[in-house]
């Protein structure tokens, strides 16, 4: 594992679920946006030679990422792939975050057996809401990740170590997905991962936050309730998945950004 050099050509390839795929910070158009094409974007700039392909879709179990996109990542040959997945899969009953660490640990192989350099994320350590019950189950999923990326030589994004995410502007209003600005920052962090120069600081002060009364969170609770976890649990009550209709938004590699 080494930082990649300036003027380097890269094929860059991302898999993954929603966290990939950038739900949460969109472009004009609606389509996601995230932190994997704003690090495209700076990647792009540095090595002068990109291509770029992202594969991830919202929803997805890491089975379906291991059947579905790991395939396609391998047959493309990349230099660069970024590997986030698990979070849906932990956040049902069945979630066992061993079960999941070796079926990650088989795709991480993979990768590396083909030359590809693999990046590895933890997850945010956030214990409120809904992640209270859960909190343990997802720390022993990172701490199985950082085993690892030490076994394999990977570059390793600790979200956990980024109290910056623990503010609520780093998140969206559906409270699950990084806000644009949390995409923004943690691509900044990716960058400083994998040796990309920055001239920014994920890790800057949020300003100060206007203070919120009792009854306007209670609002912002009620409407989130009503707009996001009713149509979750109905989701997973009729087997369905938000990204049911979703395909990939980059499915092959491609000069990037992309020419006019």
């Amino acid at each position: 594992m080494g930082a990649l050099a300036p003027g380097m050509p890269v094929d860059y390839v991302a898999i993954g679920d929603s966290f990939t795929e950038g739900v949460g910070d969109w472009y004009p158009d609606g389509t996601p946006r995230g932190w994997a094409d704003r690090f495209a974007d700076r990647l792009a700039e540095y090595s002068g030679q990109l291509r770029y392909a992202n594969l991830a879709v919202r929803g997805r179990l890491l089975r379906q990422v291991m059947e579905e996109q790991l395939p396609r990542a391998l047959e493309l040959a990349p230099t660069l792939v970024t590997f986030s997945a698990g979070g849906n899969d932990l956040l049902r009953p069945s979630g066992d975050p061993d079960r999941l660490a070796r079926a990650l640990e088989i795709g991480v192989r993979q990768l590396r057996a083909s030359g590809a350099e693999v990046v590895l994320f933890t997850g945010v350590n956030i214990a409120t809401g809904y992640m209270r019950g859960l909190i343990g189950r997802f720390a022993r999923y990172y701490l199985n990740i950082r085993a690892i990326a030490d076994r394999y030589g990977c570059f390793l994004v600790d979200q956990w170590s980024m109290p910056v995410f623990r503010d609520p502007r780093a998140w969206d209003t559906d409270r699950l997905h990084l806000s644009a600005e949390g995409h923004r920052r943690l691509a900044l962090r990716v960058c400083e991962v994998v040796g990309v120069p920055v001239d920014e600081d994920w890790n800057a002060p949020w300003p100060p936050a206007a203070p919120v009364s009792r009854a306007q969170a209670w609002r912002e609770d009620a409407r989130w309730v009503r707009q996001y976890l009713v149509p979750w649990i109905h989701r997973r009550l009729t087997g369905r998945s938000s990204g049911d209709t979703v395909t990939a938004k980059r499915p092959v590699l491609e000069k990037y950004p992309p020419q006019d």
